[in-house]
């Protein structure tokens, strides 16, 4: 489990986790040859690159920290197959299907690390930023969750 010492070491790392999220959306937006999921994860990319400006806000001005609020789950991801990038990123013609659930387990496994930091932090300032950044990666789960059970549940 890391360990941080500052807000800032928090940020920083924060940061860097927003920077990879980017670089995962955009990599499947690329293989995507259907227009309307392709702008999805285009979509995604922006919302990351919008918490990383956020995240830099905060850096700058750490008065500014999130307000913490819970956010619904509706655990699509936890009953669902596992899929890898390796496995969507090497098809000719993506899954649509899978490449949504590989983005929610993203997002389940981004919440999961800033919830068990927080659970290890030390000192509320941490423990707050962490649990912040937690709830926002349950929002983004919880937007693939919705979109998800528009366009494939809702048919079954």
């Amino acid at each position: 489990m890391q360990k941080f010492n500052s807000i800032e070491e928090i940020l920083d790392f924060a940061i860097g986790e927003e920077q990879q999220a980017q670089a995962f959306y955009q990599r499947m937006a690329d293989k995507m040859t259907n227009q309307a999921i392709r702008k999805m994860f285009v979509e995604l990319v922006d919302q990351e690159k919008g918490h990383e400006a956020r995240l830099k806000g905060i850096k700058k001005n750490p008065a500014h920290l999130p307000e913490l609020r819970k956010v619904t789950d509706l655990k699509i991801a936890d009953y669902s197959v596992d899929v890898t990038e390796d496995e969507i990123a090497g098809a000719a013609e993506p899954n649509v299907q899978k490449a949504y659930l590989l983005a929610m387990k993203k997002e389940k496994a981004a919440f999961r690390m800033y919830t068990d930091l927080a659970a290890a932090a030390e000192g509320p300032e941490f423990k707050h930023v962490l649990q912040a950044l937690a709830q926002e990666e349950a929002r983004h789960k919880l937007t693939l969750e919705i979109e998800y059970e528009d366009h494939y549940l809702a048919e079954n």
